[in-house]
């Protein structure tokens, strides 16, 4: 009978070590410790630490994509509404985390963007994907008539999202909510309603 893989524990492991120390700061026999597993687990299945850190960053992101469905795809709400819902989701799992953790995305994306090339490729892949059911959402509202078509789609869903991951930076540092607070209520006052954001576009602008 095969031996059961501990990859996925270890994966898991991972995970939790990398938000409490960072890339850099988290050391192979940190996360097989954390797994409870023999270091030699770890060689059998990762070949480097940097492609260990791209399965973690996969194993983050997937569970992000479920959170985002739960969001984007409830429909008994308005578009823009779950725009919101999706923040207030989010806000809420930083706040039971006591705000000590943020976002592996964003916490990679300054930590190992200049250094991997391998993991900064694939954070450029992930937020690709990550920014088209906001693209869908952000669009049906606009078809609505709840956001003002002035910039686009697409535009306007990479605004929300790199504008949310400095949110969460600085919620890290303050430890409470502020910042995700401040975020949601001039983005949506402003940016994500139907009238056109800073008055009307002028001609030949």
């Amino acid at each position: 009978m095969p031996k059961p893989s501990n990859k996925n524990d270890i994966v898991a492991a991972g995970l939790r070590v990398m938000f409490r120390k960072g890339y850099n700061g988290a050391g192979v026999r940190d996360v097989v410790a954390e797994a409870g597993v023999p270091q030699g687990s770890f060689t059998n299945h990762f070949r480097s630490k940097e492609a260990f850190a791209a399965e973690v960053l996969d194993h983050y992101f997937a569970h992000t994509r479920e959170l985002v469905g739960q969001a984007l795809n409830d429909r008994s709400l308005g578009p823009r509404e779950r725009l919101l819902r999706y923040l207030d989701i989010i806000t809420k799992r930083l706040a039971d985390d006591d705000y000590l953790r943020g976002c592996l995305i964003g916490d990679f994306s300054i930590e190992v963007s200049q250094t991997s090339e391998l993991l900064r490729e694939r954070l450029v892949a992930i937020y690709q994907e990550w920014r088209k059911p906001f693209e869908r959402c952000i669009t049906k509202a606009q078809q609505a008539g709840e956001i003002s078509t002035r910039f686009s789609a697409n535009d306007l869903a990479d605004f929300l999202l790199v504008s949310w991951e400095g949110a969460i930076l600085r919620m890290k540092v303050d430890r409470n909510a502020e910042a995700l607070d401040r975020f949601k209520r001039i983005a949506f006052a402003t940016v994500f309603t139907a009238e056109p954001p800073f008055g009307p576009q002028q001609s030949g602008s």
